[in-house]
């Protein structure tokens, strides 16, 4: 007889949000119930700043910058559709140029013309589109180890694309969720990928069917960000972990040809979530970064 793992994950998401002093919000966003935590509100000289999360991941993941950021910044968290309290339908389309689209109509609700775009892997991907489509344009972008950026400046960006990395961020098992969180990270076994491996996996476990769907829309189109990104793309940092094994720090050297006006920051001994893992010195950095660039 098999015992069911129970999930303390939702325990510890409520637990983590009333320490934040975040409120949770719902709405109704493209058919989908859109889950977000907001802290702040809008208003003259402060910065509403929108976190967007990677694939296979949460809004809970920027916890460590919602603790350093100033408390009196607008901050907006939401779990993409798709991810996390909010709805996955097996019908929709998941790729970043319609999800980019939903946040933007989602924003739109906001009284606010100083917004400010972050993205982590898959987030990324989705503020580069967002940062070209959102009116009026944000007044800066973070892109943290961002998907969809070619490795190279001869990839051509049209052509298919084909990804083996669903065989780490798509768990089938429970040694599948372990060897996800280490890689994620710096790519070796850590205490903390043992402990996320234990209160995230009922809750990843459970999702195979729709993390396949949504990767195999992202792959559809995987290089869409970089139709987008160039000269004309507002205030640009890049953050990267010079450690990750997910999107390669090759992926770096593009930006200075695509966008030499961004600012790069290089994260050393660091993976692929430099909020998670250097959370004091990317919060620092992206402090600075809106600051200078702010009303």
């Amino acid at each position: 007889m098999r015992i069911p793992t129970p999930n303390l994950w939702p325990a510890a998401r409520t637990g983590q949000r009333l320490l934040l002093q975040a409120r949770r919000r719902e709405t109704r966003l493209d058919g989908h119930k859109l889950v977000y935590l907001e802290r702040g509100t809008p208003g003259a000289g402060k910065p509403t700043v929108v976190l967007i999360h990677g694939f296979a991941a949460m809004k809970e993941n920027w916890g460590f910058w919602l603790q350093r950021l100033p408390r009196h910044w607008h901050l907006l968290a939401p779990d993409l559709p798709g991810f996390g309290e909010s709805d996955y339908l097996p019908g929709a389309c998941y790729r970043y140029e319609t999800q980019a689209r939903r946040l933007g109509q989602w924003l739109a609700g906001f009284d606010t013309d100083n917004v400010h775009l972050a993205g982590s892997s898959m987030g990324g991907a989705i503020a580069a589109v967002l940062a070209h489509t959102l009116d009026p344009a944000p007044r800066s972008v973070t892109l943290l180890n961002s998907a969809g950026i070619p490795e190279h400046a001869r990839v051509d960006i049209h052509a298919p694309f084909e990804s083996d990395r669903d065989g780490i961020l798509i768990p089938r098992d429970w040694k599948g969720v372990y060897r996800m969180f280490n890689s994620v990270g710096t790519g070796k076994p850590t205490v903390s990928g043992l402990a996320m491996t234990g209160l995230l996996g009922p809750d990843l476990l459970g999702r195979t069917d729709a993390l396949r769907h949504i990767f195999r829309d992202m792959v559809a189109d995987a290089l869409a960000p970089a139709r987008y990104l160039g000269p004309e793309t507002p205030p640009l940092q890049v953050q990267w972990g010079d450690r990750d094994v997910i999107t390669p720090t090759r992926c770096v050297d593009w930006f200075g040809s695509a966008t030499p006006h961004a600012e790069i920051h290089m994260f050393r001994g660091v993976g692929h979530l430099p909020m998670l893992e250097t959370p004091v010195r990317s919060a620092a950095v992206l402090e600075s970064f809106v600051r200078r660039h702010g009303r």
